[in-house]
């Protein structure tokens, strides 16, 4: 009887984590992102959080932890219980980081469980519409000038727009000095300040100010125009051949999460991913809805953190 007793008792232990994982979702999931609100990422969280909110039956509230090119969010993913409450936005930064900082206190890849990428976009290289700077072409003309002079903003150091600017000016050959600001709203801010001559930003940033005239765009970092913005040529087209800088938006769960969250969460985001509205949403933003399995996902993590650990060794960027 005691040997029954003790492996019924086992047996309730060793499902509890099934048991929790076909109850969930049974409250609220905390959706954190890296970047200050109603940047890229905070938009992108919330256009798919919504959708997912109603099919998973419980809402997705979205964080903001800015900071540190988003390893603050990471960092507190990484550490957050492994039941499907905390979920991360995570966006190109996140394999940035892995390449430019020494010590993170997480895993790029093995501290995460990747569920699906959401959306990829190119950024914008944008000036007011009074610059002297006419074209991608004068600033870089200028930067050639006055070598460290001309300044650019961007959403913070270690961002993937910080590391767009120093492929740009390691391949067209100038020195560019980086000002980071804490989100691309405060860039953008600035910029209309006069405080520099151009900002990198992703397209959701600035899309109410160039067609309100009051900025213009100098250049796409894609390899193919934007559709949003077919006059603005790429960055390749204005004499910088090969360069091409596209970010990723997707969704990471702490590891060890339960493999039946993990694909729940994962066909929900698949759904999501195929409603006529959030496509239209996420091409409004600049963006490709393109989902993916985990398996790919972490092995596009791994891919860029090679990629960009190249960047930063080959432009001498110190590590931070």
């Amino acid at each position: 009887m005691q040997r029954r007793h003790f492996s019924a008792a086992a047996l309730g232990t060793a499902l509890l984590p099934q048991a929790r994982a076909q109850a969930w979702p049974a409250r609220p999931i905390k959706v954190v992102q890296g970047f200050a609100a109603g940047g890229n990422a905070d938009t992108i969280a919330r256009v798919l959080g919504t959708e997912l909110g109603k099919s998973l039956g419980q809402p997705l509230v979205v964080e903001a932890v800015a900071g540190a090119g988003g390893t603050l969010a990471s960092g507190s993913v990484a550490r957050a219980a492994p039941d499907g409450y905390t979920l991360l936005l995570a966006t190109g930064g996140h394999a940035v980081a892995g390449a430019l900082y020494d010590k993170l206190p997480y895993q790029t890849v093995n501290s995460f469980q990747m569920v699906s990428t959401i959306t990829f976009f190119p950024f914008l290289i944008v000036t007011t519409a009074d610059s002297k700077h006419r074209t991608l072409r004068d600033v870089l003309a200028a930067a050639r000038a006055a070598p460290g002079a001309v300044a650019y903003g961007t959403a913070g150091v270690g961002s993937t727009h910080h590391l767009a600017g120093e492929l740009l000016a390691r391949m067209a050959g100038v020195q560019l000095l980086h000002v980071p600001y804490r989100g691309d709203s405060a860039s953008v801010t600035a910029l209309l300040g006069g405080e520099m001559p151009f900002v990198i930003v992703p397209p959701t940033a600035v899309l109410g100010q160039l067609k309100a005239g009051k900025l213009r765009g100098l250049a796409v970092t894609g390899p193919q125009r934007w559709p949003g913005l077919p006059e603005v040529p790429t960055v390749a087209e204005q004499g910088v051949a090969g360069y091409d800088v596209r970010s990723w938006a997707g969704w990471m769960l702490p590891a060890g999460t339960p493999p039946a969250i993990v694909e729940r969460l994962h066909a929900e985001t698949q759904k999501a991913l195929q409603l006529p509205a959030v496509k239209s949403r996420l091409e409004e933003m600049g963006g490709e809805a393109r989902g993916s399995t985990p398996q790919e996902m972490a092995a596009l993590v791994g891919a860029e953190v090679q990629k960009w650990t190249q960047v930063v060794a080959d432009a001498k960027i110190p590590r931070l």
